[in-house]
């Protein structure tokens, strides 16, 4: 996903976790420019959930890349939809066949 990122370190497995979401969000299926939002999407947002951290621990934090921080989240998530998508789950008539025909050959 991203060359030269420890995948063990709790960043990532946060990035990874906010990636995964927004793209469930979307039915699952993103195009390639859907993708490239969600993954400065979940960007933003870990840099923004540490300057919550920061904030919350008594740390002053720069307003005002926060501020625009959370405005472009806002913004990339609002290009993505913010509201979730259903994915189709529903199988084609080939499919509901074979899989009964699966279990009849299976209880044989």
């Amino acid at each position: 996903m991203l060359q030269g990122v420890d995948a063990r370190s709790i960043t990532f497995r946060r990035y990874r976790e906010i990636l995964a979401s927004l793209i469930a969000d979307m039915g699952g299926d993103p195009t390639e420019a859907q993708s490239q939002i969600a993954r400065r999407a979940a960007s933003l947002s870990i840099w923004c959930e540490d300057q919550d951290t920061a904030a919350a621990n008594g740390t002053p934090i720069d307003i005002g890349a926060y501020t625009t921080a959370s405005n472009s989240l806002r913004r990339l998530l609002e290009s993505l939809g913010l509201e979730r998508k259903q994915r189709n789950v529903t199988p084609t008539i080939a499919e509901y066949a074979a899989q009964k025909a699966a279990e009849k050959a299976r209880a044989a």
